[in-house]
């Protein structure tokens, strides 16, 4: 009765991924917040020069090059990419479509969270 349990508690998607997705979309769990950051840094960015505000312009591009400069989340990025082109069939499609359904499901909900 217990592994049954187990076993409807368990989310039927994820186990229908490929270990590439599973692990994309972990990298990206840990990548969210520093995500999430460049993509505000960005925005501020561009408020900042479309206002000509050049100390804050300054100030925004060495946060957001601060961000690229470590080594852990650089190496993560790099673990993104090199997985992106496995999950991708290379016509801009998944190699399988579930895959891509949950990342883009995860994504989602991480821009969301950020705002």
């Amino acid at each position: 009765m217990r592994r049954l349990l187990l076993v409807l508690l368990l989310p039927l998607p994820a186990l229908a991924l490929s270990s590439a997705a599973k692990e994309f979309m972990e990298i990206s769990a840990r990548l969210e917040p520093v995500q999430c950051e460049k993509r505000q840094l960005r925005r501020q960015m561009a408020m900042a020069q479309a206002e000509n505000r050049a100390d804050d312009m300054n100030k925004l591009r060495a946060r957001f090059a601060q961000i690229n400069r470590d080594q852990q989340t650089a190496r993560l990025e790099r673990r993104l990419a090199e997985l992106q082109s496995r999950i991708l069939d290379g016509k801009g499609g998944a190699r399988d479509p579930e895959d891509l359904q949950a990342i883009s499901f995860q994504q989602r909900q991480a821009f969301y969270r950020c705002e």
